[in-house]
C-alpha cells in the first residue's frame, strides 16, 4: 500500500530516560537515531520516575548524558526537553551548555522550563518554589542570565531578585553562534508566549491536542509580534508518544510492551499502522508543528526505529 505524502517535517526522536535506562541503552537509541538519519535525539530531564514502572536502574543526569553523547555520536542533535530551572543555578548552567556545545561541534539545544513535579524535588533534596509565579520569574531571569553570558562581549552582571551575577566573563562561549538554540514550551497562555517570543529559537507544545497547539501557537505568534519579532523566525513544534506496526498485530504486540491500550494510543500519539501515523502527522503539519519529537518508550526496540525510519520518515520528507 502506497503512504500519504505530507509536508516536509523534521522528525525527532525523544526518549524518558527516568523510566529506566543505563547510559549505554540511551547511546546506542541515539546512535541508531543517528545512522537512520533522525534529526536530533532529546531527552527529559528528570529525577524520579513516573507511572507503573520500576524506574530501575534509577535516574541519569541530563547533561552528563549529553556530555558523553557529544562525544561518542558524530552528527545528530542533541538536547533536553525540557531542562527544568529548578535544578541549577543559570551561570553553572550556561556553562555546561557552553561546554557540551563544544564537545559536539556545535550539535546542542537547550530546553528550559520552570518545573513542575514536585515529588522528585523531594526526593532528592531540591529546592521547588511551590508558587507557579515564581518559579516562572525565576525562569525568566535564567534566562536572561544565559543569553546574557553567553553574548557578552567583555563582563555580564545582572542584578536579580532571585540570581545575581556581578562582573562575570561571560565563559566558556558556545561554539554556535550567536547562541544554540533555546526550546521554550508549555501550555501557560501569557508568562509562557512572551518568554519564547523573547528568547526561544523554536516553541514547543507536549502531548497535546491539535486545537490545543493551534491556539497557543496564535498567542505565541501575537506574543512575537508585539515585540517586533517576525513570527516566522520562530519553529514551532509538538511532542508525541509514538506506536507503529506495519499491520495491526504488530502494532498492538508494541503498544503492550509498552504497557499502553491502541486507543488510548491511536487518540494521543502518532500511533497505530503506517498509513494512521502518516495521517496524524499530516494533521500537525496542517496545524504549523513542522517539527515533531516522536517520544520512544521501548529503549529495546531498535527495530522500531528502523520501521519509522524506512516507511514514515520518507513519506513526510
Amino acid at each position: 500500500m502506497s503512504h500519504r505524502t505530507v509536508a516536509v517535517m523534521q522528525l525527532r526522536i525523544f526518549t524518558e530516560p527516568q523510566q529506566g535506562a543505563y547510559y549505554d541503552d540511551l547511546l546506542r537509541v541515539a546512535r541508531a537515531a543517528e545512522d537512520l538519519g533522525f534529526d536530533a535525539f532529546f531527552r527529559s530531564d528528570h529525577y524520579l520516575k513516573m507511572g507503573d514502572v520500576t524506574g530501575q536502574p534509577g535516574p541519569t543526569d541530563a547533561w552528563i548524558t549529553l556530555a558523553g553523547l557529544a562525544r561518542d555520536t558524530r552528527t545528530i542533535r542533541l538536547g533536553t526537553l525540557v531542562t527544568s530551572m529548578t535544578f541549577r543555578w543559570p551561570g553553572p548552567l550556561a556553562v555546561s551548555v557552553a561546554q557540551v556545545d563544544e564537545m559536539s561541534g556545535g550539535r546542542v539545544e537547550l530546553g528550559l522550563g520552570a518545573g513542575w513535579f514536585e515529588n522528585e524535588h523531594k526526593a532528592y533534596g531540591i529546592p521547588f518554589p511551590r508558587s507557579v509565579a515564581e518559579r516562572f520569574d525565576r525562569l525568566e531571569e535564567q534566562l536572561e542570565i544565559i543569553t546574557g553570558l553567553w553574548a557578552t562581549q567583555e563582563s555580564f552582571s545582572f542584578p536579580g531578585r532571585y540570581y545575581a551575577i556581578e562582573s562575570s566573563p561571560g565563559l566558556p562561549k558556545p561554539v554556535q553562534r550567536p547562541r544554540p538554540p533555546i526550546i521554550i514550551g508549555g501550555r501557560g497562555k501569557q508568562r509562557t508566549p512572551s518568554l519564547a517570543a523573547r528568547f526561544a529559537a523554536e516553541y514547543n507544545m507536549p502531548f497535546a491536542s491539535i486545537d490545543d497547539f493551534s491556539d497557543q501557537a496564535k498567542r505565541v505568534r501575537t506574543a512575537c509580534e508585539a515585540i517586533g519579532r517576525d513570527p516566522a523566525s520562530m519553529t514551532f513544534s509538538a511532542a508525541l508518544v509514538v506506536c507503529v506496526g506495519r499491520d495491526e498485530a504488530e502494532f498492538a504486540r508494541r503498544a503492550a510492551t509498552i504497557g499502553r491500550k491502541g486507543d488510548e494510543l491511536r487518540a494521543n500519539g502518532a500511533c497505530g499502522t503506517i498509513d494512521e501515523v502518516v495521517a496524524t502527522l499530516q494533521k500537525w503539519d496542517n496545524a504549523g508543528a513542522h517539527r515533531v519529537y516522536l517520544q520512544i518508550l521501548d529503549l529495546s526496540d531498535l527495530d522500531h526505529l528502523q520501521l519509522i525510519a524506512d516507511a514514515v520518515c520518507p513519506a513526510v520528507a
